[in-house]
């Protein structure tokens, strides 16, 4: 999934239209022709975001790297809160280091989808992640009948990921940064609590109010953080006593963490390790596993369990 550019008004109504004609040029395949009237928008229109956005994309395209970089930081610097995520193609094209992604881009990226969601990932992506961590987590409880008082539910989307623990739950709490995926989980009925909010901000405000849960699940949504230290120090606060954390990340050859075309963090089973170490948690189980298919091919990915 990759957000479109978002729909706004320039102000003025002829860079509108040449914004306009610029996407009908591309979708004919004159990429060319549609960057040229990109830059005649921007002519009229200088801080007009989506038009630097889609003229960074057309450069990089056609093989224009600097003019790429120039147009990315220019829809960044018209719009602070970078809606469309331009930082996050700095990253990707060797233009800055990584960092994490804006809340704002996240937000406006995961409403856009909520609504058909679930297909997409289910029957476009063949999304695996609520499967795999269920049985990762009844592996880790050796095959003991699955009881957790509290269970919290990081980045929940539509409650995928906790369809399959919620029999086994008496109280479940579901948090996300987007307000539509958060009406499509209510819509469910699987959480006695849904939350809207930044995830480790969340959980810091939990451990400060002492709440302690007996299950945290992360599917599918550290791919959108670049460290994994802060957020499992984190969720490592308000883990009871003898309670797992269970999450999946994609994954790659190399060590570190690295930002792949998609947009989506994968990280290193060696940041996997060291972020839980520095947290004070202990693996109890780290699996290669692939969660959803891209352009037909298995993603990379690591299934991990671990305990206080």
């Amino acid at each position: 999934m990759q957000l479109q550019p978002i729909h706004l008004s320039s102000g003025n109504l002829i860079a509108d239209r040449r914004f306009e004609w610029a996407r009908d040029c591309e979708a004919k395949g004159d990429l060319a022709g549609a960057a040229d009237l990109l830059v005649q928008a921007l002519d009229l229109a200088p801080a007009y975001a989506p038009a630097w956005f889609v003229l960074g994309e057309l450069r990089e395209k056609l093989g224009d790297r600097a003019g790429a970089i120039a147009a990315f930081a220019q829809a960044r610097a018209a719009d602070p809160q970078d809606r469309h995520g331009a930082a996050l193609h700095l990253v990707r094209l060797g233009a800055e280091p990584a960092g994490a992604m804006p809340e704002s881009y996240v937000r406006a990226l995961f409403d856009g989808y909520a609504a058909g969601f679930d297909r997409a990932l289910t029957e476009g992506l063949s999304y695996r992640a609520p499967e795999l961590l269920y049985r990762a987590v009844a592996a880790a409880r050796g095959g003991q009948r699955m009881k957790f008082g509290s269970v919290l539910d990081l980045g929940c989307g539509t409650g995928l990921a906790a369809l399959p623990f919620r029999p086994a739950s008496d109280w479940m709490v579901g948090i996300d940064l987007s307000p539509a995926m958060l009406a499509q989980a209510l819509a469910k009925g699987l959480y006695d609590r849904l939350v809207e909010a930044e995830v480790v901000q969340f959980l810091a405000a939990e451990a400060a109010l002492k709440a302690r849960y007996h299950l945290i699940l992360a599917g599918d949504v550290f791919v959108y953080l670049d460290d994994l230290a802060p957020v499992l120090h984190a969720a490592a606060q308000v883990l009871a006593p003898s309670a797992l954390l269970a999450f999946s990340v994609e994954t790659h050859d190399g060590d570190g963490v690295v930002l792949r075309e998609t947009l989506r963090y994968a990280h290193g089973e060696a940041h996997v390790q060291a972020a839980l170490s520095a947290a004070g948690l202990k693996p109890v189980s780290l699996d290669f596993a692939s969660t959803r298919t891209e352009k037909g091919a298995p993603v990379p990915g690591l299934i991990a369990v671990a305990a206080v």
